[in-house]
């Protein structure tokens, strides 16, 4: 977490971190990288002592475009017209369809411990008249404008296009409208049936005064605009505004050359891509977000998010062969290390500081929360899957000790999570059901396999020294396996065809802590005997 920290040793006085999103359909999980890494930055910047304030913005006065129209949440009929008035189409009681797809994505960032300071709507700031100064500034130095766009971009504009954009008396459409004269009051705008290929205009014209919400920015201008109207003094955004000669450097230009103010620090941050390939809501890939919070946690999630520079790209597929799990077992890895414990692999350099930062609460106890004991998600998924298991008491019999209240919390999250991940995104490799009788695969067993699970059978008995918890019984595995002269991996080959009736599953040692005792003996020693004996 260098990066975070590095940032905010470098910087004097005080900050104001900024974010916005265009709520044009379904918000997918990839999305959530920006609010986190703000986040992040946020609470590294309070920690060096900066007074902070973090911002949170929807543009939902850009029009319904070309981008939003490959999405299945568009509405074709509404095609150029600003997001902010078309009607909510799930009719769930929001004011727009704006309102409906941007507060479904803000709605999750409190239990992800994103707070914002503040959240502002772009279609509730142009009618006060606080983007006037910028909307008259813009036509004044139309000029700049073209200049900027061509030098920076390569973007030709003809000499009477000015950057305004107005909302047409007529039809309402603000993507079908364009500037072409500005007399210091007011505007003329054409309303043109063929200005984009992707919305067709009504054909009205004429003069209308651009102030007091009757027309916005162009994003690039608009965005160059927030920057002033609210201080901006940090901004990170995605590669793809931060590439060159793209978005984020026609705003920093006419952030500098139009409105005079220099441009906030960026913080570029890589995709994060499903199946390698960048996850798009406008093209239809990817996971929606408020879906994913409920197989993925908050710190699961935010350590997926940060665990690497904001400049690596991140591959992520929830229907991918236990990437869910592995989010959980990389949390808890480094809250093992970061309380001290031995694990396995390596860890990312400051990995106390990925733990502190992934915790969703800014103001938790790091070292209670890193000795916080939290049983594996892939195990609780396979109890889930055995009738009658009690849950709660595997789990704190595991611990060695009843589990606290915050315990007992993290439990709760983690079998919800669980529930949703068996029903919408494991893999038949993850669906696993204890046999009611020794499975006939049992049959492969050779006599080395036999001999080792009659052997294990004795430690399913009730005298003292017999193995209770999985860690026990995974010693008492391999050490029975290394005495018999077999293989670890033929071992446990074993114990799941005698189970499961599959040649693998879920962790061996804790899957026979799981099991009720007498079906365990019994279950070994009918394996042990060819299926003689009553399973």
């Amino acid at each position: 977490m260098d990066w975070a920290d590095e940032l905010a040793a470098s910087v004097s006085g005080p900050q104001i971190v900024n974010d916005s999103k265009t709520p044009s359909g379904t918000v997918h999980v990839g999305s959530l990288r920006g609010p986190i890494i703000l986040d992040v930055l946020t609470r590294a910047l309070r920690a060096a002592g900066h007074e902070t304030t973090l911002l949170y913005g929807v543009d939902d006065r850009d029009a319904m475009d070309a981008q939003a129209l490959l999405t299945p949440d568009a509405i074709d009929r509404y095609m150029g017209v600003p997001l902010a008035h078309i009607p909510d189409q799930a009719g769930d009681g929001h004011a727009s369809y704006a309102h409906h797809h941007a507060g479904i994505f803000i709605d999750l960032f409190a239990d992800l411990g994103v707070r914002p300071d503040r959240y502002y709507w772009m279609s509730d700031i142009y009618p006060t008249g606080a983007m006037d100064p910028f909307l008259r500034t813009a036509p004044d130095r139309a000029h700049v404008v073209r200049d900027v766009y061509r030098r920076v971009s390569n973007v030709q504009h003809p000499d009477t296009w000015h950057p305004v954009l107005v909302i047409c008396e007529s039809c309402g459409k603000v993507g079908t409208t364009i500037v072409t004269q500005w007399d210091g009051e007011r505007v003329y705008y054409e309303c043109r049936e063929r200005l984009v290929t992707w919305a067709r205009g009504c054909g009205h014209s004429g003069w209308v005064s651009p102030f007091g919400g009757r027309a916005k920015l162009p994003w690039n201008l608009e965005w160059a605009a927030q920057w002033s109207l609210f201080g901006v003094t940090i901004e990170p955004c995605g590669k793809d505004l931060a590439t060159a000669g793209g978005s984020r450097d026609r705003s920093d230009a006419v952030a500098r050359e139009v409105f005079e103010r220099e441009p906030p620090r960026n913080v570029p941050y890589e995709f994060l891509n499903v199946g390698g390939k960048k996850m798009s809501t406008s093209k239809g890939r990817g996971s929606a977000a408020h879906r994913i919070v409920e197989v993925l946690p908050p710190e699961p999630l935010r350590t997926l998010m940060i665990r690497t520079r904001p400049q690596t790209a991140l591959d992520f597929d929830p229907e991918g062969t236990d990437q869910i799990p592995r989010q959980f077992d990389e949390f808890d890895r480094l809250a093992a290390a970061t309380a001290g414990r031995d694990v396995k692999g390596d860890l990312p350099p400051g990995f106390a500081s990925v733990f502190r930062y992934a915790l969703r609460d800014a103001e938790a106890n790091v070292e209670v929360e890193a000795a916080a004991f939290r049983p594996s998600f892939a195990h609780l998924a396979f109890l889930l899957q055995v009738p009658g298991a009690d849950v709660p008491a595997l789990v704190a019999a595991e611990k060695g000790s009843a589990l606290t209240d915050h315990e007992a919390a993290i439990l709760a999250e983690r079998l919800v999570a669980a529930r949703v991940w068996l029903d919408e995104y494991a893999s038949e490799r993850a669906r696993m059901r204890v046999q009611d009788s020794l499975p006939a695969e049992a049959t492969e067993l050779d006599a080395a396999q036999r001999a080792f699970l009659g052997t294990l059978a004795e430690d399913a008995g009730d005298r003292p020294d017999a193995p209770r918890t999985g860690d026990e019984w995974q010693a008492a595995i391999f050490a029975t396996a290394a005495a018999g002269g077999l293989g670890a991996g033929q071992a446990f080959k074993a114990l799941y065809l005698a189970f499961l009736g599959r040649p693998n599953g879920p962790r061996a040692g804790w899957f026979l802590a799981s099991l009720d005792r007498t079906l365990v003996r019994d279950r070994l020693r009918a394996a042990a005997a060819g299926g003689t004996l009553p399973a």
